[in-house]
């Protein structure tokens, strides 16, 4: 099972993200419901993990609680565009808790957020890229990408990240609602996105900032007080 689900997860999100995409290519984005249901497909294998290793509730709960302050962090950032915590979170997530704890939490924080600010079409990119971007988090954590003294590599994946999920957003806005797309429209397009782009990775390094070093530290000295581990 252990083997079976370490080969699903990574299938499963790139076969999400095929339909994504060819959902958005025959224009069937105005449907948001059909596309939620596609990106809870990617739950499966996480959720399967969840069951089988059966999580002590001490577990759970720092996710629940950064899940909701991500959330709540979201919404009251609203009235400045596209600057809010959620990234800088989710990374966190990933690094502390894991791939799937990451992958869970940005998803999650997505489809919460977006039923008290709106949904539409785009709710199950944003899921998909919040996902992915606390999954690989959790993937380089557990090589070692982010051990101690290496903070600056905190930062670079949550500039990176950032700047990818702005890209993958941009990307499906050109494939579903550009009618005519030539790569002067797509030029435009993506320029269109820069600022809001730039406003999203600088968001997600200040917030960084504010929690990685401090937040860190308590999170450690709480898994090792429970004993918990990283799935």
């Amino acid at each position: 099972m252990k083997t079976f689900l370490k080969i699903a997860e990574p299938v499963m999100l790139a076969l999400v993200l095929v339909i994504l995409i060819i959902c958005a290519v025959l224009k069937f984005q105005n449907n948001a419901l059909i596309l939620a249901v596609i990106a809870f497909m990617s739950f499966v294998p996480f959720a399967v993990s969840f069951e089988k290793r059966r999580p002590k509730p001490a577990e759970i709960m720092p996710i629940v609680v950064l899940t909701a302050i991500a959330v709540v962090g979201r919404v009251i950032m609203t009235p400045i565009p596209n600057f809010q915590p959620v990234s800088a979170l989710v990374v966190f997530t990933g690094i502390f808790f894991g791939r799937r704890s990451g992958y869970l939490m940005g998803a999650f924080t997505a489809l919460i957020s977006d039923m008290m600010l709106g949904m539409g079409p785009w709710l199950p990119w944003q899921m998909y890229g919040w996902g992915v971007m606390g999954y690989f988090a959790g993937v380089l954590a557990d090589r070692g990408a982010f051990g101690k003294g290496r903070t600056w590599a905190v930062f670079l994946y949550g500039i990176a990240s950032s700047a990818f999920y702005g890209l993958m957003l941009d990307t499906w806005f050109i494939i579903g609602f550009v009618s005519d797309i030539t790569p002067v429209t797509a030029a435009a397009a993506y320029a269109a996105g820069i600022a809001m782009n730039i406003s999203h990775i600088i968001s997600t390094v200040v917030f960084l900032s504010l929690t990685y070093v401090p937040w860190g530290r308590k999170i450690r000295r709480i898994k090792i007080k429970y004993d918990m581990i990283s799935n």
